[in-house]
């Protein structure tokens, strides 16, 4: 990994997030975290010094210019809110080209208006997942500083998306950790596939995630783990797309996924901005979902209360919280493994997101993101099961009646359906053996929504028949 390189100040720097630290950085120097006192960095901005438009559909004019990659990128097409890199260091393969849809089939399940759910579907990326999102710029801020290798933990997608970067661009060499049996083929299939090394450690995501920043700290490997502030540069730009579908109006809520709690701290970086630049008045609100197998986020902050508390966070409750985890061994298990984390490296930057948007936390079962899962897909966008995990949030919620019946409420999709193919294929099967291996070991006890095949034998008349009943 390069050393660091000098660049202009006057414009970008790094922050560390704590009130009573707040040292700064050059955006050259490759950190994980503050030097002074081991806080979390950002990626700040002195925006006087910037060119930013003083409206948000100033960026519409680059949709005319798509045979220029920036303007291609769903990420650098506002590459003025994220402007720590020269355009000619960016490295994108035209990232970002995601839709929002509205669904009134999954709007129903939720309970709420015809009209009033959409869904921000990130399956859409070249990787499948919206971590590409992220990659593009710590790949980008990778390439700035000379970095020759990259590494990353990952329950999967984050694996998959550094390894395409890898293999597109010829510009680094990946190396990937994952955890023993902690994930799908589907996403290992990627890594494997775009040739990047992988490291299979006995352990899950977060054993993973402590040794890679050991060895990229040892070898002088870049880190593009979402701890690396850079990532949640290009993630903050999803929430810009999901404003441009709305016709840069803000919906009432964004309901999304809390894994590493990356994305949640990225929207809500986002929508700080924006409210500091003037171009929006006012934040939705934000839902953070955990599963209840890693529900670490649910616990501090719902049942212990924690808040960011203008960055003065009650540590002593969190470290009894993280020493209670490791006193008695608990792990994380879900069948949403993009989301089976149970100490996730944002979760400070994720309390300023949920004061920012008012932000509510909940946890929902296997059972209820699969149920929610199977029905974002009988309305024509398959989705990986963390992605149910937003849909069987905004339910819970709306039975809560936290989410009105009339709110406008946008639930992030994060990665394809593809992704795990054997937990879709498992939940609408009638074969009870894979559907108790892969499910009922999750506490998945039904398959409530299950489109089934149906057998029938080699059979003209049989085989119409069958259609004739079943139609």
């Amino acid at each position: 990994m390069a050393t660091a390189v000098h660049t202009n100040t006057d414009q970008a720097f790094q922050r560390c997030l704590a009130p009573d630290c707040g040292a700064t950085y050059d955006v050259g120097e490759v950190r994980t975290s503050c030097g002074e006192c081991g806080g979390l960095l950002d990626v700040s901005y002195d925006w006087d010094r910037i060119n930013v438009p003083d409206s948000l559909r100033w960026f519409e004019k680059k949709w005319a210019r798509r045979n220029e990659p920036l303007c291609r990128s769903g990420v650098w097409r506002f590459h003025e809110m994220l402007p720590f890199a020269p355009a000619e260091k960016v490295v994108t393969i035209g990232e970002g080209q995601t839709l929002l849809s509205p669904s009134d089939g999954v709007a129903k399940y939720v309970g709420l208006n015809a009209g009033g759910l959409y869904l921000e579907y990130e399956g859409l990326n070249p990787s499948g997942s919206f971590k590409d999102n992220g990659m593009t710029a710590a790949f980008t801020h990778a390439h700035t500083i000379g970095a020759k290798r990259a590494a990353c933990a990952s329950t999967g997608n984050t694996s998959a998306s550094l390894a395409l970067y890898c293999g597109v661009s010829k510009l680094m060499k990946g190396v990937i950790f994952i955890g023993s049996g902690k994930i799908s083929y589907g996403k290992l299939s990627q890594a494997l596939d775009y040739g990047a090394l992988t490291i299979q450690i006995a352990g899950d995501f977060d054993d993973a995630m402590q040794r890679v920043r050991q060895v990229s700290e040892q070898l002088g490997i870049y880190l593009v783990n979402s701890v690396n502030p850079f990532r949640l540069e290009g993630q903050k730009t999803i929430m810009y797309r999901v404003l441009e579908s709305l016709n840069w109006e803000v919906p009432d809520w964004i309901v999304v996924p809390g894994g590493n709690l990356g994305n949640s701290s990225s929207f809500g970086k986002a929508f700080m901005e924006m409210l500091e630049l003037g171009l929006i008045d006012r934040a939705p609100r934000l839902a953070v979902i955990n599963a209840t197998g890693a529900d670490t986020l649910h616990e501090l902050y719902e049942v212990h209360g924690q808040r960011w508390n203008d960055g003065q966070i009650d540590q002593q409750t969190t470290s009894a919280f993280f020493d209670d985890m490791d006193k008695h061994n608990r792990r994380a298990s879900t069948i949403a493994s993009a989301i089976e984390i149970n100490r996730p490296v944002n979760y400070e930057k994720c309390l300023r997101a949920l004061a920012v948007c008012d932000g509510v936390v909940r946890e929902v079962t296997d059972q209820e993101i699969l149920d929610a899962k199977s029905q974002v897909g009988a309305n024509g966008f398959g989705c990986e099961p963390a992605s149910g995990a937003s849909v069987a949030g905004a339910k819970k919620l709306r039975e809560e009646g936290v989410i009105a019946p009339s709110d406008r409420v946008v639930c992030v999709l994060t990665g394809h359906q593809l992704k795990d193919p054997t937990a879709t294929v498992a939940y609408h099967t009638a074969d009870q053996d894979e559907f108790n291996r892969v499910l009922a070991s999750r506490g998945v006890q039904r398959a409530e929504f299950a489109n089934r095949a149906v057998a029938v034998p080699n059979d003209l008349d049989q085989i119409v028949q069958a259609i004739q009943l079943n139609s």
